[in-house]
């Protein structure tokens, strides 16, 4: 082990002499200075997260809220017996959500936080498989064949729960000028062996919302005709945390007796830090027995139905101060600052280019984000203007539709918490000044998203 003597400069130390280790598990220890620096100066060629508009997730935190994620870092949150209180803030939460979402009795609703939406949608479409497989009345009393789920446009994490856990998805592809699953589409992809109708508050290419009312009133018409007695699962990993404040009176929660499990990240619209998600179902009935786990842990006993076991309680923790920080006005009046500055950014982007809005920041048609779409030929292309910006480290996703509208490129940023009135407006002098740079300086070959590093948040999984 090197031992630093105190009057050395950091940057005269010999384990900075040399590259950082690589390939190989070190053998020599160094001093923990000048492993810090290393990570710390490598971390510089990271983008700056809050200039990153393609992505959903919180990107700022105050100060109380950084202290509090620095203080349960030791907290195990499946330890239950070991951090009671811990166990309770998060079952706090679970009331608070349920409240939150309408659910018929929120005391006794069933739900836990998970690491995000991802693990939480998942939890959702496993607990329809497991009450359909329990199916045993009317047109579910044949032979069962593979179960299938009905969908949209929707985020790669659905498309892994239908491979790892054997599902077949039923992607219903774009038709006309929509960009979102009609619910004129669902009732004819549905069947026996449809366990759930997945309706995404918040679609992640473009950030509208759904018509989960109108996809409810069309499964209690399919059941009206045929029997089937099909459930809605709503995917609000971002919209679950923004229309309960700033669109109040669009349904689309429990107060649709049709939808029976919800979704949502905490870490997006939610504020919470990064690793946070909750997945609340309507009642006690629409969580099988089998998926939850009583395990004998530390020295206690526990009820656990979670993808993931030993995890951070700080996330969970962290929501419910910002719950109780905020409380109903403070998170109204935070989100509908969103939806302002985003549709500050819209009425800026339509002028700047031959650009057709898609969703321009509307509480009531979708989430706090902006998309739009090229009108016109021009000698660049929305991949090209999204390398551009990133030379001014702005990341702004461009990318395909999916299914049967591949030909059409979107571009969508997305407005989050500590995103303000000037940041639009220097980001908007730098989409007029890239434009310009590329009408000046016209590229021999356009871009393609993979040449752009295109962002793949919801990209199509490698074919097995």
């Amino acid at each position: 082990m090197s031992v630093r003597d105190e009057s050395e400069d950091l940057f005269t130390l010999p384990a900075l002499a040399h590259g950082a280790p690589k390939n190989r598990f070190p053998e020599l220890s160094i001093p923990a200075s000048a492993a810090y620096q290393i990570v710390h100066d490598e971390l510089l060629l990271d983008g700056v997260s809050r200039m990153n508009l393609a992505t959903f997730c919180t990107t700022w935190l105050d100060d109380q809220a950084r202290r509090l994620m620095s203080e349960t870092t030791d907290k195990n949150i499946v330890d239950k017996d070991e951090y009671p209180q811990t166990a309770e803030l998060e079952q706090r939460c679970v009331r608070m959500v349920a409240d939150l979402w309408h659910a018929p009795d929120p005391d006794h609703t069933p739900g836990t936080s998970t690491t995000g939406s991802s693990e939480a949608a998942m939890l959702g479409g496993l607990a329809a498989k497991f009450r359909w497989r329990a199916r045993t009345d009317g047109p579910y009393a044949a032979a069962k064949g593979v179960p299938n789920f009905v969908c949209g446009p929707v985020q790669v994490c659905w498309e892994k729960f239908a491979r790892y856990f054997d599902v077949e998805i039923r992607q219903v592809p774009l038709r006309a000028d929509r960009f979102t699953l009609h619910p004129d589409d669902v009732a004819a992809h549905c069947d026996s062996n449809t366990i759930m109708v997945v309706a995404t508050m918040g679609q992640t290419f473009t950030g509208l919302y759904e018509d989960v009312a109108g996809f409810a009133a069309t499964l209690d018409d399919l059941q009206q005709r045929t029997g089937l007695d099909i459930p809605l699962h709503v995917d609000a990993a971002s919209g679950g945390f923004l229309a309960p404040f700033t669109a109040p009176e669009l349904i689309w929660d429990f107060r649709l007796p049709r939808v029976r499990s919800i979704n949502a990240s905490g870490h997006k619209t939610g504020l919470a830090p990064l690793g946070c998600g909750w997945a609340i179902w309507r009642s006690t009935e629409d969580l099988p027995e089998q998926l939850i786990f009583d395990v004998d842990y530390l020295g206690g006993s526990m009820a656990t139905f979670n993808l993931n076991f030993s995890r951070p309680g700080g996330q969970a923790i962290t929501q419910y101060y910002e719950f109780i920080r905020l409380g109903r006005v403070g998170y109204t009046a935070v989100q509908e600052e969103h939806h302002h500055v985003a549709r500050h950014l819209a009425q800026g982007v339509e002028p700047a280019g031959p650009f057709e809005l898609i969703h321009d920041g509307d509480p009531l048609r979708g989430i706090t984000a902006v998309s739009w779409r090229m009108t016109e030929e021009t000698d660049y292309n929305l991949y090209d203007l999204s390398d551009r910006l990133r030379s001014r480290g702005w990341l702004i996703a461009a990318y395909p539709l999916p299914a049967d509208r591949q030909g059409e490129t979107v571009m969508r940023a997305v407005i989050r918490h500590g995103f303000t009135h000037d940041m639009v407006d220097l980001l908007l002098a730098d989409v007029r000044r890239s434009i310009d740079h590329l009408h000046r300086h016209p590229l021999e070959t356009s871009l393609t998203r993979q040449e752009a590093g295109g962002f793949t948040h919801d990209a199509t999984p490698r074919s097995a």
